[in-house]
């Protein structure tokens, strides 16, 4: 049995006394019914029917302390569910929070941690080399168990040992996929802008390495499901939604291609992977609504998650998601606000 620090250990028998079953399966059903179409309002905004004060007051975990220490890593992600049960629209989940670099790291790229000041999750420095990509994509497959890929199973297998003491987080407490962003978001991480040049120049070496991507995406991702089997209708995803499927996929590299290029490039392996993992949603930053007709044509695609409206045509938007069925998820509530035309969406929208 791991051993688990005094300030841990009285953080979980908290929040084990703080969960109330009865709300967390109300909450859930709320997301259940806006999920699977019972909804009838129009904008979704869960509210979770009784909050509870935080039992114990901690020091908050510098999340570079928390990458190199087990025991801090779960009391940072169990923080965030403690200050959940305070509110009334936050699911309470946790991961294995090693950020983008998951993926690059196995394949070898140097991780990067952020100035402790910033307490931001780290990355990986890209190899900014055609010949060393190269050499990864003749390689093949990585050990999925090197890099960041260690921290996430093992920090995973913690947790579910830590669990079994407590029933209630057990139940209640999920335990959502890493990040493990999106073919075009690693591979791009990996290589560095000049994967954009290759598209043109060496396709075939862009299509060699996101192929290995996904590939190894499905074995990390395999190995993760193993461990930690997902839930068979609805996942969390962070803190602020639930949605039909197993995955969200990153797509925020897209934003820098034109939709052609996203068709030949990004396209045939997230729909690969919505396909696997019976489905899920697409996350973008920035603009997406020139590849979103794209992306809307994925049989298993649920949901989408845009984080700056601003930046895009929304009426496309709606046009290709709402408009055909797929929910838009923690949609920015001013911008709702502001803009009526988004509020006649009912069964659609959550905030």
């Amino acid at each position: 049995m791991f051993q688990l620090s005094k300030d841990t250990i009285a953080l979980l028998d908290s929040i084990e006394r703080r969960i109330d079953p009865e709300v967390e399966d109300d909450f859930i059903e709320q997301w259940k019914d806006f999920t699977f179409d019972r909804f009838k309002g129009d904008v979704f905004t869960p509210c979770r029917k009784k909050v509870t004060p935080h039992g114990i007051i901690l020091d908050g975990v510098n999340i570079n302390d928390a990458i190199d220490d087990y025991d801090l890593m779960l009391r940072n992600q169990m923080m965030g569910v403690a200050a959940c049960l305070c509110r009334t629209r936050n699911n309470i989940c946790i991961r294995s929070n090693y950020g983008t670099g998951i993926m690059t790291s196995i394949f070898g790229a140097e991780i990067f941690k952020m100035p402790r000041k910033n307490n931001t999750l780290p990355t990986t420095r890209s190899l900014n080399d055609t010949e060393k990509i190269r050499e990864i994509v003749e390689k093949g497959m990585p050990d999925i168990n090197t890099g960041f890929g260690r921290n996430v199973f093992e920090f995973g297998e913690l947790c579910l040992e830590v669990f079994e003491k407590y029933p209630k987080i057990k139940k209640y407490v999920t335990l959502y996929h890493p990040d493990t962003q999106g073919p075009l978001d690693v591979s791009e991480l990996l290589w560095g802008c000049d994967m954009f040049y290759a598209m043109y120049d060496e396709p075939e070496l862009v299509h060699g390495l996101l192929r290995l991507v996904t590939d190894t995406y499905k074995a990390v991702l395999d190995k993760w499901y193993e461990l930690v089997p997902r839930k068979s209708d609805i996942n969390p995803h962070w803190a602020n939604f639930w949605h039909k499927g197993s995955i969200v996929l990153r797509d925020d590299s897209a934003m820098n291609l034109s939709p052609e290029l996203y068709e030949e490039f990004g396209a045939p392996y997230d729909n690969e992977l919505l396909e696997t993992y019976d489905g899920g949603a697409i996350h973008f930053c920035g603009r997406g609504d020139h590849y979103i007709d794209i992306i809307a044509k994925m049989p298993k695609l649920y949901a989408v998650n845009l984080s700056q409206p601003q930046y895009n045509d929304m009426e496309k938007i709606y046009q290709n998601t709402v408009d055909k069925g797929i929910k838009v998820l923690a949609f920015n509530e001013k911008w709702i606000q502001e803009h009526p035309r988004a509020q006649g969406y009912n069964n659609s929208l959550h905030v």
